[in-house]
């Protein structure tokens, strides 16, 4: 049916009046409400998609670089909803002090955390100068059962590692191996502060490659996630398991390539993880919020 020109601008008014009050109404309800979360377009679900996490490391300055790395993870999770993220150590600068929690984690991350995005940390060389970090380990807000521990999201386990040269190593090596011997996950996913393979001012730990890449490769982990290194890396894969360095999460250095490199750069970023049945997809995201990389991880047999 056809409308006559006068009854379309009395419709078309109606309309604009309705809009308008909607938008009045949202207006008053955060003048009223200051911590009332912004209305967005919501994302839709991606099919096939089991879980979505994201992992940034060497964070705890409360300086200018962290809060501008975790504005832009805010600005992912409205776009693409998450709620878990790899804390990958040096969480507290310079010395792990607890009584910097405020300012190093609570404040940047309050708008993740009050969405309830759970931080899962390990601990780094600087968080453990002050009483070896054991009150890092018991801060609730890092959801550390342990120096060293492992959970479980989906069809993912994560093993969290202390990577620090007075680990408790001896032991730690006989969890970690039975742990990912019984695993029943298609996906396993280790994290820890120090690199394995890393083209920066460390380089690649050779003592490392002898320790881990042999049980990863016995046990199929498909990541190792860490930081230390103050830049974004991603390994291809090396024996079936990606290396990926998220380390510039606050500040950053200078990184080169190796033979082995996929995508590497000095930029201030963390990296998002989309798990799916047969493949991990990875970005790597800068203060821009730019997808500057790229990559998938194929499930071993795939």
């Amino acid at each position: 049916m056809k409308l006559k020109r006068r009854q379309f601008l009395f419709l078309s008014s109606l309309s604009t009046i309705g809009t308008g009050f909607l938008g009045w109404k949202l207006f008053r309800q955060n003048l009223e409400n200051p911590f009332l979360e912004p209305v967005t377009a919501a994302t839709p679900a991606k099919k096939d998609l089991l879980l979505r996490f994201v992992s940034v490391a060497d964070t705890g300055t409360g300086a200018r670089g962290q809060y501008a790395v975790a504005r832009s993870m805010h600005f992912y999770h409205q776009k693409n909803s998450y709620d878990l993220v790899i804390l990958a150590g040096d969480n507290i600068y310079n010395n792990g002090e607890i009584e910097k929690i405020d300012a190093v984690f609570e404040r940047p991350y309050q708008p993740l955390l009050k969405k309830g995005v759970k931080f899962h940390a390990c601990l780094g060389n600087h968080d453990i100068r002050t009483d070896n970090g054991v009150p890092q380990v018991k801060y609730p807000g890092f959801n550390m059962t342990g120096r060293y521990y492992s959970f479980i999201r989906d069809n993912v386990q994560f093993f969290g590692l202390d990577t620090n040269g007075n680990a408790d190593w001896k032991n730690q090596l006989v969890w970690l191996e039975k742990e990912l011997s019984l695993s029943k996950a298609d996906w396993k996913v280790v994290f820890g502060h120090h690199p394995i393979y890393a083209s920066g001012a460390y380089g690649s730990n050779p003592n490392f490659i002898k320790i881990f890449t042999p049980l990863f490769q016995k046990y199929n982990v498909q990541l190792y996630i860490n930081g230390h290194e103050h830049h974004y890396e991603r390994t291809r894969s090396i024996n079936g398991t990606t290396y990926l360095i998220c380390g510039a999460g606050a500040g950053n250095r200078p990184v080169g390539r190796s033979v082995w490199t996929e995508y590497s750069t000095s930029n201030l970023s963390f990296a998002g993880y989309e798990v799916y049945a047969d493949r991990i997809e990875v970005s790597g995201i800068d203060t821009n919020n730019r997808v500057f990389d790229r990559g998938v991880i194929k499930l071993r047999g795939v």
